[in-house]
């Protein structure tokens, strides 16, 4: 029987493209291309000098429109969309949000949209690229904590950009145990095997304490002042965003400019998995945000959230089954992921709103931060609107028991 699950779940991971110790972060990724793209490569690994130096445009306008063919594997096609998509931020926000390009030159462009196709996502830096596969080992045979960490590729902003982007995959690698979880769940509830439904959100509810404990290393690794200032600025897209209002040209692709979303944790593909298995209802402009942002992670992530949505509703399941211990198994997951978006929340308050109200009082905007970027997420939102909503809808996914039974929806 053992075994039988534990096939079970190695074909959810191979299927899902899922790691058991890394959940869904790229295991290896590759750190170089075939020579051919040595150009791609020496303009990412270079990129923050030639961003500060203003170079990086002229010599995108000098690049030679290289075919994409030659790229073979998935790590090879992921490591191209990863030193694209920073190379095209770079070139898009050289000159900060007061001039953005608005043209992204066919050299980039063309070989950037088939790269993108091949893989199954958008032509624009995601959450996929910037934190599930810009990784490598400082001393390889060492483990995976911060201080071993390093980026691939990295934007103006130093050791800030570092941490924000380390910490983000460490509270991604937080949640690989949370995400077994989920599928022993899934198959659980099959069996109706109320045992195994208890353990799986065991997992969760562990996996969910310890990314929101993961995530408190971002206090320790970027500030607020140079995150705000500077490194977000890379990140932001061209959708919703009024500093590049009709969007972004991709020369070579196509004749109107295409709309499309920065990087985002709504494009975390962990954090869906986790409200489809509770029958978390995120309605109106936010579920329908939260929707599109699945075009953003790779198909097979994207798929799991999918499966753990049509499944039979897990909380019909306990409703119909008159288990005190399952209800507060359940609702105990639930309780620590409305813990884990307040924390988020209150985070986002610390790192963009409250330096940007320091920057209107101080009356010296930072170069090129319009007003709108202190209330705009970088994928398109209103964020603390977005926040609060993802968060109160998840509160309301809690099952109120009886009397004899609620002390743990009181808390």
């Amino acid at each position: 029987m053992e075994t039988n699950k534990r096939e079970a779940l190695q074909e959810d991971y191979d299927a899902f493209g899922i790691s058991d110790e890394l959940g869904f972060l790229l295991e290896e990724p590759l750190t170089h291309l075939p020579d051919y793209y040595r150009l791609w490569l020496d303009l990412a690994n270079n990129l923050t000098h030639l961003i500060e130096s203003r170079k990086l445009r002229d010599l995108v306008h000098k690049m030679p429109v290289l075919s994409p063919n030659l790229l073979s594997s998935h790590q090879e096609l992921r490591l191209a969309h990863l030193a694209l998509g920073f190379i095209s931020m770079g070139y898009v926000w050289q000159d900060g949000k007061q001039s953005p390009a608005q043209i992204l030159p066919k050299a980039l462009a063309l070989p950037y949209w088939l790269v993108s196709n091949r893989l199954g996502l958008p032509a624009i830096l995601t959450y996929a690229d910037s934190v599930l596969c810009n990784w490598k080992l400082r001393d390889p045979t060492g483990e995976m904590e911060i201080g071993n960490l390093d980026l691939i590729f990295s934007f103006p902003g130093g050791e800030s950009c570092r941490g924000f982007f380390i910490v983000s995959l460490l509270v991604e690698m937080s949640a690989s145990s949370g995400i077994t979880g989920a599928l022993e769940v899934m198959h659980a509830m099959k069996t109706s095997d109320l045992s195994g439904i208890q353990r799986g959100l065991l997992k969760v509810t562990q996996s969910l304490k310890k990314m929101r404990e993961t995530f408190k290393l971002m206090h320790n690794h970027v500030d607020p002042t140079s995150f705000h200032g500077t490194l977000r600025i890379f990140v932001s897209g061209w959708r919703d965003n009024p500093m590049l209002p009709r969007g972004l040209l991709y020369e070579g692709v196509s004749n109107e400019p295409i709309l499309l979303s920065g990087g985002s944790a709504a494009q975390s593909s962990a954090l869906q998995c986790f409200d489809a298995l509770l029958c978390i209802q995120h309605e109106d402009e936010t579920g329908a945000f939260l929707t599109r942002m699945r075009e953003y992670m790779p198909p097979a992530h994207s798929q799991l959230i999918e499966t753990l949505s049509v499944c039979p509703s897990l909380q019909d399941f306990i409703l119909s089954h008159s288990s005190s211990d399952l209800c507060q198994a359940y609702n105990s997951c639930v309780s620590a992921l409305v813990d884990l978006r307040n924390y988020h929340l209150n985070t986002v308050a610390k790192y963009v709103i409250l330096p940007g109200s320091q920057v209107r009082a101080m009356g010296c905007p930072l170069r090129g931060v319009g007003t709108s970027l202190n209330t705009t997420g970088t994928g398109g939102t209103s964020f603390m609107v977005f926040l609060k909503s993802t968060r109160n809808a998840t509160q309301k996914a809690l099952i109120l028991e009886r009397p004899s039974a609620s002390r743990e929806t009181e808390m």
